[in-house]
């Protein structure tokens, strides 16, 4: 809880310079220039018009997902595309993206559907698609209610309103999906019948056929997305609790370049310590915890580099009641661990808990695999930190991932004390919950 995660915070720089940049942009001639259409194969330095803008590829991976990449509208949009200029006229930097984005949906064609008005406060979730003033828009991910004028990393303009909306996973019942539609944009998490079966879709595609791109959707039990597909079950392990969610060879796809210290048989060992820790609810509950979890401790350890503070120090403290928590003379209580379990108060706590002497020997955090893992997990599970509840209680009971950020360090990060750094934390969850293909659900932000 004391290592600043310095690689997400670069990339949320790198992203705000993109999007200052995108501002500058020179007026661009589009005539001839192939409108960009989400999911379609695009080549390095391939041109296209999106959004009102030429954008030049840059990288031919990620110009093809689309999705998050999209040029002009996705929220990694200028990690794959070069912002040409605009159609006909010049952007100036006195232009908010935002005010961009409204003017794009304004003079797109208002066709199709019954869509729902826009409601502040009401629960989005990726893939709905609502009315506001006059305009269609697309919820890009989960939300609470927020405007998508102002909030465009989770909305995007779109030109119509496909039959309604498109609901996600969590939402629905058995026969209620809307019937799959050839060529419509689709995101993780929507749920469609087709051919008198239900699919989910693991990935944003732009409406590839469920039977024929199935690394795009798996088959589930019902509109409310809780079955599991083939494919899934043949990279998840034959256990139970974590075990069950996340598989070894996901997690190393995860973290491909963690420290050797941090191994997922330390993590799945000491989940046996905490057997509700994404065992409780639904698959798809026990996957968001997971990737609540993860997301967060990669976060501390700037994506499981760091075992140790970088800064270490004593941190012998009489908030730890010094009468039945002394510090062990020669012993620093400094950050180790996923969680970077810092002070003597909660080296004594954690220790106590998990009938460990961590006062005497709080090296065993940086020492020993499962322990580490232990103390991140002891803090999930029983500690509220600075926020309301503990961490997995904020996500079984459906408060939702940003309270998780609270209960963590919500002091310094939430309530606008830090957004670069919750929105990087916002980031690593939903990049997780791709690779185990879940749902982010509600309140992602603090």
């Amino acid at each position: 809880m004391n290592i600043q995660k310095t690689i997400g915070l670069q990339k949320m720089l790198g992203l705000a310079a993109a999007l200052f940049c995108a501002g500058q942009a020179h007026a661009y001639n589009c005539s001839g220039v192939a409108q960009y259409v989400d999911g379609r194969s695009y080549n390095a330095n391939a041109i296209v018009q999106n959004a009102g803008s030429a954008f030049s590829c840059k990288v031919s991976g990620w110009c093809t997902i689309g999705g998050p990449y999209a040029p002009g509208t996705g929220w990694a949009s200028g990690e794959a595309w070069t912002n040409l200029g605009s159609c006909g006229t010049t952007a100036t930097s006195s232009t908010p993206t935002s005010s961009v984005r409204s003017s794009v949906a304004s003079s797109t064609p208002v066709t199709g559907g019954n869509c729902p008005n826009w409601a502040a406060g009401t629960t989005y979730l990726a893939g709905t698609v609502v009315k506001y003033n006059g305009a269609f828009y697309l919820a890009e991910h989960d939300n609470p209610g927020y405007d998508p004028v102002v909030s465009t990393w989770y909305w995007e303009p779109t030109a119509s309103c496909p039959g309604g909306t498109n609901t996600s996973s969590s939402t629905g019942n058995n026969g209620t999906c809307a019937a799959w539609v050839a060529g419509r944009l689709y995101y993780a998490g929507n749920t469609v019948s087709y051919n008198g079966s239900f699919f989910r879709a693991k990935y944003d595609n732009p409406g590839y056929d469920p039977l024929i791109s199935t690394w795009f959707w798996e088959p589930t039990s019902s509109c409310n997305g809780t079955g599991t597909s083939s494919s899934v079950s043949s990279n998840t392990n034959n256990g139970t609790g974590f075990a069950a969610v996340v598989s070894e060879a996901q997690f190393n796809q995860m973290f491909p370049g963690r420290n050797p210290f941090y191994t997922y048989a330390g993590l799945v060992a000491a989940t046996n310590t905490y057997p509700a820790f994404a065992g409780t609810g639904d698959i798809q509950l026990k996957k968001r915890e997971a990737a609540a979890a993860l997301a967060n401790f990669s976060h501390e350890t700037g994506s499981f580099v760091h075992v140790t503070e970088i800064a270490r120090g004593l941190y012998c403290s009489d908030w730890g009641n010094l009468a039945t928590c002394p510090c062990e003379p020669g012993k620093q209580y400094y950050g180790r661990g996923p969680i970077q379990l810092s002070h003597n108060g909660n080296y004594c706590a954690a220790g106590a808990a998990l009938g460990l002497d961590l006062r005497r020997n709080p090296e065993l955090v940086e020492q020993n695999a499962t322990v580490a893992w232990q103390t991140a997990l002891w803090f999930w599970m029983t500690q509220s930190g600075a926020g309301y509840r503990t961490a997995h209680d904020n996500i079984v009971n459906n408060y939702g991932f940003g309270e998780t950020i609270r209960t963590i360090n919500g002091a310094k990060e939430c309530n606008g004390g830090n957004p670069a750094q919750v929105q990087s934390r916002i980031s690593e969850f939903n990049r997780i919950l791709q690779i185990i293909g879940g749902t982010a659900g509600n309140n992602l932000g603090c």
